[in-house]
């Protein structure tokens, strides 16, 4: 029988939610900080992702070496990461250690030594994240893309910009976890073994007297379709194309959501088939579900040769424009069939728990259960999914091109496509 989701909302304004997983022997926690890369000065892109590197260099009691050390001594799993809304920090550990892994990281986000001494070595760091990112055209390209898409200040990426990375000085850093590494705005997803009430217990000694002061999100919208070329001495051509798509909180998500696994969700999804197998086109070729909590966008990425890189291009927006004819039952079949899978390995991670009911929250102010999420998709009808499509079919195509040459999308020829 399924377990309930339980949330509190302290005085200062962080929410607690949280699911118990009595068969495990794990637990673990997702804090979402409201500190992600919109609230970043325009001209400090990078200044989340340094702030992030250097809160793990001391914090509380601890030096840098012993909160590494005590960090390993608990056997704790841990990451950190920063997105558009939010620097997450996630932690997994067995379940009779979650009180003193909830106590490093009230350390790390309330008393983090920010020491100026170890500045140089979270820039290099994040350097390397960004040098990183420029030597992968693959990955550079669905980034700059988002970048395009989305409204300024939400599709700065996490690796910044590289002047910025290299002027961003201490004090900055200091007054962006000031200002954002707050209360209101954190949420914080915990899931695995322990009791409810002690949970709440332990998160209000910790942080319920933390001040709150976190400024509101900046408006989220989507910028007007753009066609882009980014020169690149290379054989390849690296192909990204995007489309509007409905936020996770509205109604027609699972449609949408649907019909984009139909078009990569294994070896018989329709880029895979049509554009890789049938015509050999692209050596790699996915579409991927992107949501800010107001606007979405899908992310199409293509990799190919130079020479077959318009080609490429076609098939692939002949492609998209060929959902609006509707998905087939077997296609729905093996959606569900995916899903099912999904759902059964999320039982079994703590870890992946605790994201999702912090990400909910964010999204609709409540998480859903898996047996919620498995009812909305298993009810989903071939019928309604293509009625949606028909009306709201991927089109306002957002395109860039890494490469030699650019592309010529305004005017293809059309594709025909094998049903």
């Amino acid at each position: 029988m399924a377990e309930p989701i339980f949330s509190h909302i302290y005085s200062n304004g962080l929410v607690l939610v949280a699911e118990p997983m009595p068969w495990l022997h794990s637990a673990a926690f997702t804090m979402l900080l409201p500190a992600g890369t919109a609230q970043e000065p325009a001209d400090r892109s990078g200044l989340s992702t340094m702030t992030a590197e250097l809160s793990f260099r001391g914090a509380g009691p601890r030096s840098s070496r012993q909160f590494l050390q005590d960090l390993e001594a608990l056997g704790i799993e841990w990451s950190q990461s920063v997105s558009e809304a939010h620097t997450s920090y996630r932690a997994a550990c067995e379940a009779e250690k979650l009180g003193r892994a909830l106590e490093l990281f009230a350390d790390l986000v309330r008393r983090p030594h920010l020491p100026v001494g170890e500045l140089e070595a979270a820039r290099q760091t994040a350097l390397q994240e960004w040098r990183a990112l420029e030597d992968e055209p693959s990955q550079k390209v669905v980034v700059e893309l988002r970048r395009r898409y989305y409204r300024t200040p939400w599709g700065r990426p996490s690796q910044g910009d590289l002047e910025a990375l290299q002027t961003i000085h201490h004090q900055e850093v200091v007054q962006f976890w000031e200002r954002f590494y707050r209360p209101d705005g954190c949420i914080i997803g915990a899931a695995g073994r322990f009791e409810w009430p002690q949970l709440v217990d332990w998160v209000g000694e910790l942080l319920a007297d933390w001040a709150p002061g976190a400024p509101t999100e900046p408006s989220q919208a989507t910028n007007p379709p753009s066609v882009g070329h980014l020169p690149y001495d290379s054989q390849q051509t690296h192909l990204a194309v995007a489309y509007p798509a409905v936020p996770y909180r509205h109604e027609d998500y699972f449609r949408a959501w649907s019909a984009v696994h139909v078009l990569s969700g294994g070896a018989s999804a329709r880029l895979f088939t049509e554009i890789r197998e049938r015509r050999g086109l692209c050596y790699a070729v996915y579409a991927s579900y992107h949501s800010l909590r107001d606007c979405a966008g899908v992310f199409c990425y293509a990799g190919t040769t130079a020479g077959r890189a318009q080609e490429t291009l076609e098939v692939l927006l002949a492609e998209l424009r060929r959902l609006a004819d509707g998905i087939q039952p077997e296609e729905l079949h093996r959606l569900r069939a995916r899903v099912k899978s999904s759902l059964v390995f999320q039982q079994e991670s703590s870890a992946g728990r605790s994201q999702a009911l912090a990400s909910d929250w964010y999204h609709l102010g409540r998480a859903r259960t898996l047996d919620e999420v498995d009812r909305l998709i298993q009810s989903l009808s071939l019928e309604e999914i293509n009625a949606y499509l028909a009306r709201s079919g991927p089109e306002d195509f957002s395109i860039l091109a890494i490469g030699p040459q650019a592309l010529e999308p305004a005017g293809f020829r059309t594709v025909q496509v094998e049903a």
